[in-house]
């Protein structure tokens, strides 16, 4: 479809006179906008992709909705309305996108976002979706289906439009969507609520439709109607997954490390690129009933026997697709929620298979990051990485080489000796070494074989590129975990060099990895007295608190870390002069005025500072109210109400309600290995507390009784 200047033109006024400077400014000069626009209905697909992803950078970035977004609708529809416009259904499906985030954020009271404005031009708009959905091409059915159940206000007319939908459609994708379509209008407008209910009642039980969209409807109905959700809804749900002989998936796409050498040939670090593949990897669908699935374990949300009964089925499916997407389900499950996840570890476990990379790689990705849960898994990872030699690390097969890199990595996120001569080929070469540095941390008891190798890594650092900091920062983490005093000359040559490249982060870095080896890095002394006076408050800080504790002498650290807690490096120093403790008394005016501050953190980092140097119970309210209000917050609070010992007392009750928590502590972060801290941390000052209180009671009661044994 040849867009022309004139077209474009005549479209400008279409809603409400939005300003076309808007548009233009987003995509670059006006007058390159036709061109672009006639881009998106080339007949060469390569172009037509790369404006469309110009276009979504542009003025749908990561979902907004801008003035330029909605400036951009009647260019939009008028490529979705041309017949022969190639590749329409792209051009709808964004369509859908741009109005589904303009309804979520209708009425939120955005501040010049335009999602209200946006959102009345789609309803304007509904009955182009009806069109939409009843095209001749496929695709762009498929993709419009949804805008249904979105967009038309009309109940009586989208519940009839989308009946026909599903009576019409010949394809279980297009099918599940008119479902999904059908729940999303019933949720949005009451007046739906109980036609789509008896609707998908009916449906759910009608044998003579396709399992999978038994399933949807199932699904749909206790979204749209809680109430009907009963102790037969899942065990239904998995025989109707049981039912489904072939579950419909679209080619797979290629794996991103398979990449062309010109895509991998970016300037930025492995590290970033893996990140962007893995983005890539988590949008990836290997099975038609997989958005249902998640959809449903959204729903049942805390019951978590549930949602493991209906794991079990889907990671034990016969289809390799379904097993593989349950992977990830099953790790949000787990990450979640605390309880005995025994079984799903087994299962996870189960998957390490030879045969199927791609399904080992993420199954051995989501054991790694729910250890320490994962001791089950043990057996079955060291099975698959002896069963090949190290060399493997380097597979020319991107797939297998990324299956044996993570169950590699798994293997040492339980500090299995199985994982260090992989790891120690990885490090002497240069095939994923980054990874390898990344999970040498976890084998302390290999110090002597990995510190070398890293060390050697370290003194090639080159501290000029952008990049540096990331890689170097592993490898300092890598050698100060290990706790080997050894790595005290590389430390201080990586300190000096980043401290002469002005690179402020990674020399406090290298400082707080030297104050790890205590008085062993005294050869790093000269350094630490020159940069106690360095520009930079968070070096000096870091400075202070190394010459503290490499020669616990307390004078000249304390004057310098007092003076800090007025900079930005106030709570790094407040931790600093803590760790000091009685002798940092002239700081206690400095940190009483930090109790007050707005932020929480900096609140309890004075709190246990103060603890720390007068043993004052008073600050143990600031910390427990910090924890209730910061999650985050737990493992810091708990480690000073660990030191405080018998004067953490009054928080029984607090460790009590979080150890009665079913929902994992900042579940947010999805650290399992943090939340099982935390409830280590828990467990453990409550024995003791408990025990301090009965040993308290029992000497008051022995003080009370006379020698006679008659009480007082």
């Amino acid at each position: 479809m040849p867009v022309s200047s004139g077209t474009v033109s005549g479209m400008i006024h279409e809603f409400g006179g939005i300003a076309w400077s808007e548009l233009s400014h987003a995509y670059g000069q006006a007058d390159d906008v036709p061109g672009w626009l006639a881009d998106m209905a080339s007949a060469d697909a390569k172009i037509r992709g790369e404006a469309l992803s110009s276009f979504v950078s542009a003025v749908h970035h990561q979902g907004g909705v801008y003035d330029s977004t909605i400036a951009s609708l009647p260019f939009l529809f008028a490529l979705a309305d041309d017949p022969v416009m190639p590749d329409r259904a792209s051009i709808v499906g964004l369509l859908v996108s741009i109005g589904q985030h303009a309804l979520d954020g209708e009425g939120l009271g955005y501040v010049d976002s335009g999602h209200d404005q946006c959102a009345r031009a789609f309803r304007a708009r509904s009955a182009a979706f009806l069109a939409y959905a009843a095209d001749n091409e496929r695709g762009v059915r498929h993709r419009a289906i949804e805008g249904l159940g979105l967009f038309v206000d009309d109940a009586d007319l989208a519940v009839a439009a989308l009946r026909e939908r599903l009576l019409a459609e010949d394809g279980s994708a297009e099918r599940l969507v008119v479902v999904a379509a059908m729940a999303t209008l019933a949720l949005r407008l009451l007046e739906a609520c109980e036609p789509v209910t008896l609707w998908l009642k009916a449906l759910s039980h009608d044998t003579t439709v396709e399992p999978e969209v038994r399933l949807a409807a199932l699904v749909h109905a206790v979204r749209v109607a809680p109430g009907l959700l009963d102790s037969t809804t899942v065990p239904t749900a998995i025989g109707l997954l049981r039912e489904i002989s072939h579950p419909v998936s679209g080619p797979r796409p290629k794996c991103a490390c398979t990449a062309s050498k010109d895509e991998q040939q970016q300037d930025a670090p492995p590290e970033i690129v893996a990140a962007f593949e893995d983005l890539d990897r988590w949008g990836r669908l290997h099975a038609l009933t997989t958005p249902l699935l998640r959809t449903f374990h959204e729903f049942l949300d805390a019951r978590v026997s549930d949602r493991t009964a209906l794991l079990a089925e889907q990671l034990t499916s016969p289809h390799q697709g379904s097993r593989h997407d349950a992977i990830r389900m099953a790790r949000e499950l787990i990450s979640t929620w605390r309880g005995d996840h025994s079984r799903l570890i087994g299962l996870l476990a189960d998957l390490v298979d030879p045969d199927t990379p791609d399904t080992t790689a993420e199954s051995a990705e989501t054991l790694a990051a729910l250890a320490p849960l994962t001791e089950p898994a043990r057996p079955a990872l060291v099975a698959y990485v002896t069963a090949q030699t190290p060399d493997a690390w380097t597979h020319p097969d991107p797939r297998s080489r990324r299956a044996y890199q993570q169950s590699v990595l798994a293997l040492a996120t339980l500090n299995d000796p199985a994982a260090l001569p992989p790891l120690l080929t990885a490090l002497d070469g240069d095939t994923d070494a980054w990874r390898a540095v990344q999970a040498s941390r976890h084998l302390p008891e290999a110090a002597a074989d990995l510190l070398p190798r890293l060390t050697r890594r370290l003194y090639r650092a080159d501290l000029s590129t952008e990049w540096s900091d990331m890689s170097t920062n592993a490898l300092i983490s890598a050698l100060s975990r290990l706790g080997d005093p050894a790595a005290v000359p590389v430390l201080v040559h990586i300190a000096t060099t980043a401290a002469d490249h002005r690179s402020c982060h990674l020399t406090a870095y290298a400082l707080n990895a030297l104050a790890s080896f205590g008085s062993a890095a005294a050869p790093a002394l000269p350094l630490i007295h020159s940069l106690t006076t360095a520009d930079d408050p968070a070096v000096r800080a870091s400075a202070a608190s190394a010459l503290w504790a490499i020669t616990t002498a307390p004078a000249v650290p304390v004057a310098i870390l007092t003076a800090l807690l007025e900079s930005h490096a106030q709570r790094e120093a407040a931790e600093a002069l803590g760790r000091i403790g009685t002798p940092a008394a002239p700081a206690i005016p400095l940190l009483r005025t930090m109790l007050t501050a707005s932020y929480d953190w900096t609140r309890i980092h004075a709190a246990a500072a103060i603890w720390d140097i007068t043993a004052d119970p008073t600050v143990l309210s600031i910390l427990l109210t910090a924890w209730d209000e910061n999650p985050a917050t737990a493992v810091f609070v708990l480690a000073c109400l660990t030191r405080m010992g018998p004067a953490a007392a009054p928080a029984l009750p607090r460790l009590r309600e979080e150890l009665a928590r079913p929902h994992r502590s900042d579940s947010f972060l999805h650290d399992v290995s943090r939340d099982e801290s935390v409830q280590h941390a828990c467990r453990t000052l409550l024995a003791s507390l408990s025990s301090s209180s009965v040993k308290e009671r029992l000497e008051s009661i022995m003080i009370s009784v006379k020698p006679d044994g008659e009480a007082v």
